[in-house]
């Protein structure tokens, strides 16, 4: 697959972003995006985001984190391995944004989607992952007239009490959503699940919410300890016969 970095134009400064696209073909393909995990940009991503343009999409992976400028990508063993470190790096790292923060990003990568003429952006499926299932209901939900399929894996609290929760805004949803969420994560529990699930019920919303058992905060990158390649695999399938049922 072809991978280019790209800096997109924002009203703080320029983000930066990687897109992928099929070897075959010349385009333009049906879009996708990858809302990444709290790790960061990093060889990881790069390989889903390889993985989901063979299926014949022009996938965009921007980076959540332009604001804090360039850096390196995080040495997970050595954060893993100190909770001190962890909670440093990763308090640095999310740091820099916030769900408006996001959400204002979003609606600029979505218009810079549709400028490039190997993307068919009127149409859109995105999928995010830990902190990025959040934003990809979060994307769902403020831009439905393009968010047409929203993928969301091992989230975390998108059901909460917060006033600005995720799944406050399924009324507002009429994508397709798959949330595959981990088996014992404090993250999303099954009191989460089962209002999420009532949410999008509620609203009217197509969507399958479900917690999959075995799977850990964290299964799909193949980078992390907790991978697990049998979810990881079901999440693949899952994922892309969602996208392929919206956007071709």
């Amino acid at each position: 697959m072809s991978r280019t970095e790209v800096s997109i134009p924002m009203p703080e400064g320029s983000a930066r972003a990687f897109v992928f696209t099929p070897d075959q073909g010349e385009g333009p393909w049906p879009t996708a995006v990858i809302f990444m995990d709290a790790p960061a940009i990093r060889p990881s991503l790069f390989e889903m985001g390889e993985r989901l343009a063979s299926h014949g999409y022009y996938v965009l992976l921007p980076d959540m984190f332009w604001r804090l400028g360039p850096y390196e990508p995080i040495d997970l063993q050595a954060v893993f391995r100190d909770e001190a470190v962890r909670r440093e790096v990763f308090g640095k790292m999310t740091g820099s944004t916030n769900p408006q923060k996001a959400v204002a990003d979003m609606a600029v990568w979505f218009d810079w989607l549709e400028k490039q003429p190997k993307a068919k952006a009127d149409k859109i499926g995105v999928t995010g992952y830990c902190m990025g299932g959040g934003l990809a209901l979060r994307a769902a939900g403020n831009f439905p007239d393009r968010v047409v399929a929203a993928g969301a894996f091992h989230p975390g609290n998108v059901a909460t009490d917060a006033p600005d929760s995720p799944h406050l805004l399924a009324p507002k949803t009429k994508a397709k959503v798959l949330v595959g969420g981990a088996d014992q994560d404090a993250g999303f529990d099954e009191a989460q699940k089962d209002r999420l699930d009532k949410a999008f019920r509620d609203a009217g919303v197509e969507a399958e919410v479900g917690i999959w058992a075995g799977a850990k905060h964290g299964y799909v990158p193949t980078d992390m300890p907790v991978y697990n390649k049998d979810a990881a695999e079901r999440h693949w399938r899952e994922l892309i016969a969602l996208f392929d049922s919206k956007l071709k």
